[in-house]
């Protein structure tokens, strides 16, 4: 399927395609790797947590904070 054929797609076709996309790669046999640059910021958080340099805030919190 290419570009085109999605465009000619109806919003309901696209959002059925979509779901069934994601549910092949979300109950597939295997999952897909995590990059490696992925396993590195968890690393580096890790000692930061380690070390007691980081800081946590709630959910609520998170909700509240103005993004940038």
């Amino acid at each position: 399927m290419d570009s085109n054929a999605i465009n000619k797609m109806s919003q309901d076709e696209k959002l059925r395609a979509m779901e069934a996309l994601w549910d092949a790669l979300t109950h597939g046999e295997s999952e897909p790797p995590s990059p490696t640059w992925h396993e590195e910021i968890l690393a580096s958080r890790k000692l930061k947590m380690d070390a007691g340099g980081a800081t946590f805030v709630t959910l609520e919190e998170l909700k509240t904070t103005p993004t940038e």
